[in-house]
C-alpha cells in the first residue's frame, strides 16, 4: 500500500512535475523487465514440472494427511 504522506505530496505535483514521476516510474518497470528479458529470453523453453498426472505424489500426500488426520483427531 502506499504511503498517505506520499500520495498527498504527488497530488500537489503541477503537471509537468507529475509527468516526471510517471516517466520514472515506467523507466523503472522497463529495466525491470528488460533484465527479466536477459534471465528469460524469448523463445526457449523451459521444462517445469508440474503435479499434473502426478499419481504417487498425490497417494504420498493423502497418505501424510491420513497419518496427521489419525494423530490430530481429538473428536
Amino acid at each position: 500500500m502506499l504511503n498517505e504522506q506520499l500520495l498527498t505530496e504527488l497530488h500537489k505535483l503541477d503537471r509537468t512535475q507529475k509527468l516526471r514521476v510517471v516517466q520514472l516510474l515506467v523507466n523503472d518497470l522497463a529495466s525491470d523487465e528488460s533484465s527479466l528479458a536477459e534471465t528469460f529470453p524469448p523463445g526457449v523453453v523451459y521444462d517445469l514440472p508440474s503435479p499434473h498426472d502426478a499419481f504417487e505424489a498425490a497417494q504420498q500426500m493423502q497418505a501424510m494427511l491420513d497419518i496427521y488426520k489419525r494423530d490430530h483427531d481429538h473428536s
